[in-house]
């Protein structure tokens, strides 16, 4: 475990801050999305479709729910608002701190790296000195796979899931957002895609990480990893993967 300075500690615990609201807020949906279903109303999985369409529930006089039910979901749904209000306020820290490191910036130049990425990658790693390679770093996160191997039988399993989950979870988001949007794509990096949704996911992750590391290590620059140049002799990560 890298060690960590008390502005390391800082932004990692306003990033897992942010998460446990971002958890309650996920909580209160379902709940939400429950309690309606009971009385035959069905809302998509889907917090944008709940701030929608919630309201013109409660609105509604024609619905079969009575006035306690429509209080308790008016109730929950305010409480709703206030967790977004908290998160924006985190948000906009994390921006701050996002604006003021130059490092943060290089590595929001690579596809699938936003300013949550960025400043959580700070907060875990510091400098990057620690590892040696982005390998060791993709080992250290949980984003290679479990191997049990004998003699020349080589079995691959699912990834370990080891280290920090709230970073190995926004490099897959990011590397989903890099999928999705190659689909409408079709040179080489599309080709190299086709492959089922989560499997290629988290093995863009694995090469996304590594990319990332290389600013830290100078090895080389955001703008070949712009172009999708991967690590320098690291091998291409298996697609057999675990149910994230």
């Amino acid at each position: 475990m890298p060690k960590k300075t008390l502005e390391q500690q800082d932004i990692q615990a306003l990033h897992r801050a942010r998460q446990r609201l971002v958890n309650h807020r996920t909580a209160l949906i379902s709940q939400m999305r429950g309690l309606l279903l009971d009385r035959g109303i069905a809302i998509a999985v889907s917090a944008t479709r709940a701030r929608r369409l919630i309201p013109k529930i409660l609105s509604d006089s024609n619905d079969e729910l009575t006035e306690m039910m429509r209080e308790i979901v008016a109730s929950l749904y305010a409480f709703m608002l206030q967790i977004d209000e908290r998160i924006k306020a985190f948000n906009r820290k994390i921006t701050a701190i996002f604006k003021a490191s130059n490092v943060c910036q290089r590595i929001t130049k690579i596809r699938g790296i936003g300013p949550k990425t960025a400043t959580a990658m700070i907060a875990a790693i510091g400098d990057g000195s620690d590892f040696k390679n982005g390998r060791h770093l993709a080992a250290w996160l949980g984003l290679v796979p479990h191997q049990h191997s004998s003699g020349d039988r080589k079995v691959m399993m699912g990834i370990t899931k080891r280290g920090i989950q709230h970073l190995r979870t926004l490099l897959i988001h990011g590397a989903r957002a890099v999928v999705r949007t190659a689909v409408r794509k079709t040179d080489a990096r599309r080709r190299a895609l086709d492959n089922p949704a989560l499997e290629t996911a988290i093995a863009a992750a694995n090469v996304l990480e590594q990319t990332v590391f290389r600013p830290f290590s100078g090895t080389a620059s955001p703008r070949n990893a712009r172009r999708g140049k991967g690590v320098r002799g690291a091998a291409r990560p298996p697609c057999r993967t675990a149910s994230a």
